[in-house]
């Protein structure tokens, strides 16, 4: 049974939620699972902007079908090639093979290394600021390069004032029934899986997001319409700024982080010890996070939202405990910077995971590392309390 939104008077939501799904990509745990979003326009001409993941599209083809009532499909905008927006694009063709397919060059490329149908033949190749006009509306496109993947494109409709947004602007998280960001409680039930999706994956990206900001600036934008997530349309300077704060790598909260991973406790103790310190001084937040528990991308995200970050591991075979290894990998391959770190190390006869974990962060630009490393040789003496109580001073 189709289950569509009509959005004005000739625009629909024809997308889905997979609610199943516990993997985003089979690498980022789902709690609530994710919407693929697709939109269509019923203008003079009927346009189509994105299709969905092969998972939904029974329900996605039942709901182009009712919208379209019978008519013909005219044009698919195609903003992206990753398989959750392009794979039912095949299918498509085949239900409506006088379609024209309006995409980049980039996205032909792409287009031609998944598929098999004459591509060609039903191409119009787009290029900056190039414009479909589709009777009443008219389509503006806009390229954004490697956000997230390098043939991304944006469409900017100047009739209505909508842009729609690609995987900028996206979240984790199916859909129940509100479609727009200002019918649900955007900040308690959307932000953390805003932003969770932004950091696991566009942040890498944020030369290209900032690059995209500019490009927005210039564009007198009412309604966002993301590939993922609610639709945004009230107090879009505030979705704006969150994105622009996330791109260029600065702290969106006042806070510390410490990520610790422990074998026997000694660690643990440390990080607790540390936290409590913190709190004694009036710190107002404070995230302990055990790395071999918790869910990577939420820890991540975590590292990324507070300016201040306290590593604390073990010493493990000449190299530090694998899950700390596998967390500092995902930042520095996400471009982690402009933050405060300290280190916590701890090994029985030969301490060395500060050394490690400094060495794997000195690509990363505009860090400050705090003047204290606390080290333990196997359990928590005076002596490396002491060390804790004057890292807690430096971090305040």
């Amino acid at each position: 049974m189709y289950c569509v939104r009509k959005m004005t008077e000739d625009l629909y939501w024809v997308g889905a939620s997979e609610r199943r799904l516990s993997l985003f990509e089979n690498a980022y745990p789902l709690t609530n699972g994710v919407s693929y979003n697709s939109y269509l326009l019923l203008d003079e001409k009927t346009v189509l902007i994105d299709t969905v993941d092969k998972s939904v599209s029974g329900l996605f083809f039942e709901n182009v079908d009712h919208v379209l009532g019978g008519r013909k499909l005219d044009y698919l905008i195609v903003q992206h090639m990753e398989p959750d927006h392009a794979a039912t694009i095949g299918e498509l063709v085949l239900r409506h093979p006088e379609l024209t397919i309006v995409c980049n060059a980039k996205t032909r490329t792409m287009m031609q290394n998944f598929f098999t149908f004459d591509i060609d033949s039903r191409l119009q190749l787009v290029k900056e600021m190039d414009t479909l006009t589709t009777g009443r509306h008219t389509f503006a496109f806009v390229m954004a390069p490697m956000v997230h993947w390098p043939e991304v494109m944006v469409s900017y409709d100047t009739t209505t004032k909508t842009l729609y947004s690609a995987d900028a602007f996206g979240t984790f998280g199916a859909l129940n029934g509100n479609l727009y960001a200002d019918e649900v409680n955007f900040r308690t039930e959307w932000l953390a899986d805003a932003r969770r999706y932004y950091t696991n994956i566009v942040g890498k990206y944020g030369t290209q997001v900032q690059a995209l900001l500019k490009k927005a600036a210039a564009l007198d934008i009412a309604i966002i319409c993301p590939l993922h997530g609610p639709v945004l349309k009230d107090n879009l300077a505030h979705y704006i700024n969150l994105y622009d704060i996330w791109s260029s790598y600065r702290a969106e909260s006042e806070g510390v982080m410490i990520a610790y991973t422990s074998v026997y406790g000694h660690t643990k103790a440390a990080a607790q010890l540390l936290n409590d310190k913190l709190t004694e001084l009036g710190c107002k937040k404070v995230v302990l996070c055990d790395l071999a528990r918790c869910d990577m991308a939420e820890a991540v995200e975590d590292a990324f939202r507070y300016g201040k970050l306290v590593l604390a591991t073990t010493t493990y075979n000449a190299d530090i405990f694998p899950f700390m290894r596998t967390f500092i990998e995902h930042l520095t391959e996400r471009n982690y910077q402009n933050r405060t770190v300290g280190f916590i190390e701890n090994g029985a006869w030969a301490p060395m995971a500060a050394k490690v974990m400094l060495a794997m962060l000195e690509k990363s630009k505009d860090i400050t590392y705090l003047p204290t490393t606390v080290t333990i040789k196997s359990a928590l003496k005076s002596a490396t309390i002491a060390q804790i109580e004057q890292m807690a001073k430096e971090l305040m």
